[in-house]
């Protein structure tokens, strides 16, 4: 699956930018106290989103395949800066993820949902080696 998405600068004054994905438009900003008008989510929140969503959908479609009886997934998702192991002068970033599940699901069910949770395309991407090509238009 291909994807593209434009993004482009709101005005001048603003940092907020005006997004296209597909057929559906949608805005991004940052917080007040660093420039922003918060007028939507922030970057940050944009990636937590995109891999919350993917792993959802991952999920249900798994559940669905296997006729597992799932009748609602809830994934809550949180980025912390921790000490890097590598360097103690340095903060990485750590992504939280708790999934919750909603049926009568067996302990082997909610262990085989919560193994197929890593294996959304979006936590494949942000996971796994990638090129990020970058050039200047004309």
């Amino acid at each position: 699956m291909m994807a593209e998405v434009t993004v482009k600068t709101h005005s001048e004054e603003q940092f907020k930018q005006d997004i296209t994905a597909g057929t559906h438009s949608f805005v991004c900003d940052i917080p007040k106290d660093i420039g922003g008008t918060e007028e939507g989510p922030d970057p940050h929140e944009l990636l937590l989103s995109s891999l919350g969503a993917c792993t959802s959908i991952t999920v249900q479609m798994y559940a669905k395949r296997k006729g597992y009886p799932l009748k609602r997934v809830t994934v809550n998702l949180k980025e912390d800066k921790i000490a890097d192991p590598e360097n103690a002068s340095r903060t990485i970033p750590k992504i939280s993820r708790e999934l919750k599940f909603e049926g009568e699901l067996s302990d082997e069910q909610i262990k085989d949902l919560t193994a197929i949770a890593d294996k959304c395309p979006i936590h494949k991407l942000i996971t796994g080696p990638k090129e990020i090509a970058t050039s200047v238009a004309n």
